[in-house]
């Protein structure tokens, strides 16, 4: 017992520095954390300040594509209808048919015209009064009756002939020469029948008449056939019914274009300050996570989303707040997707300000 009295004695300054040493070590934990966690969010902040240098970005973007609205150029009753929403036709396909039927009449009609303007001229042609055989007679006609009036008027002077028969002679010579007159005013009216007009050299204005008619009627037929203007995708093809009844120039369906896709994007009017035409652009699109586009500011919008609206907002009252613009901004997809991009998808776009 005597032994273990100093080793108990020599135990006890250590218990008291241990307490001593932790506070000490904890301080300086907390000092160090103090100074490391504000330098820790300075150090994120310049990286993330750094990391929105030279690029404007927005997620108020969707896809566009360009649209072609049908319509009829005529109107008549749908026969046929050989497409339906989502199929994909080319160039020049037949999307429907409108009845023929009224518009090969007119053109019945147009060469019935042509035929009856082509006997008449046959029939002109062959008028007397056009080969000029009426006043070759009336000439000859007076010829007789100027001789026969001047040995009358001599028989006259004489005293061998009466007045009554003397006045009927020059009355013979008056009417010859009258009937000429006539029909030398019915050859220029036939003439005049068969003249060319200047604005259908070489061809007669009835015929002419004809013949415009027929090819109106000839082009109407045509455009009964309704084809696709380019390669696309029909859309709202739900219209089209057998039977319908079709409005010249009222549109019927819509074709999306193939390779007309493009995104645009409403950038606030802060964002425009260090934009340009031809900078480089990357596209993301929400339906297809990690799709990655690339793409190139092809436009800046000439007015902001407010100024094209239906109705543009008129702050004229003492309530007026400022509010930040949107400007579109057309982005032209420059490489190609492999995936389909349909009209209306979200996308988050990034533009480069630092690119020239």
């Amino acid at each position: 017992m005597a032994e273990a009295d100093p080793v108990i004695a020599s135990d006890t300054p250590a218990t008291e520095e241990a307490p001593a040493t932790a506070p000490k070590k904890r301080r300086w934990r907390r000092i160090a954390l103090m100074a490391v966690v504000p330098l820790l969010l300075l150090i994120g902040g310049f990286v993330y300040w750094s990391s929105l240098q030279g690029k404007v970005a927005t997620d108020n973007a969707y896809v566009q594509q360009d649209r072609v609205s049908i319509s009829a150029e005529v109107g008549g009753q749908i026969v046929e209808v050989l497409v339906a929403d989502g199929d994909r036709v080319k160039p020049g396909q037949l999307l429907f048919r409108i009845d023929p039927r009224p518009y090969e009449v007119q053109i019945a009609e147009a060469n019935a015209a042509i035929a009856q303007a082509q006997a008449s001229r046959t029939a002109l042609t062959s008028d007397p009064d056009l080969t000029g055989a009426s006043i070759s007679a009336a000439r000859e006609d007076i010829a007789f009756a100027e001789a026969n009036f001047a040995r009358k008027d001599a028989l006259y002077k004489k005293g061998f002939l009466t007045k009554a028969e003397h006045d009927a002679a020059q009355h013979q010579v008056n009417q010859a020469r009258e009937e000429l007159r006539l029909a030398q005013a019915r050859k220029a009216s036939a003439e005049s029948k068969l003249a060319e007009g200047a604005a259908v050299p070489g061809q007669n204005p009835a015929i002419a008449a004809g013949e415009a008619k027929k090819a109106g009627a000839e082009l109407n037929l045509s455009r009964t056939e309704v084809r696709a203007p380019a390669a696309g995708t029909v859309t709202q093809a739900d219209r089209l019914q057998i039977g319908q009844q079709i409005v010249q120039g009222l549109p019927v369906l819509t074709l999306v274009e193939d390779g007309s896709s493009y995104v645009e994007a409403n950038f606030k009017e802060t964002d425009l300050d260090d934009m340009r035409v031809g900078q480089r652009a990357e596209i993301r699109v929400d339906a297809y996570p990690g799709l990655v586009l690339k793409g190139e500011v092809e436009t800046i919008g000439a007015g902001t989303g407010s100024e094209f609206s239906v109705l543009p907002a008129q702050n004229a009252t003492g309530n007026w707040v400022k509010v930040t613009q949107r400007v579109p901004v057309k982005i032209r997809i420059t490489s190609k997707s492999p995936r389909r991009l349909i009209a209306g998808l979200s996308t988050d776009v990034t533009v480069f300000t630092d690119d020239r």
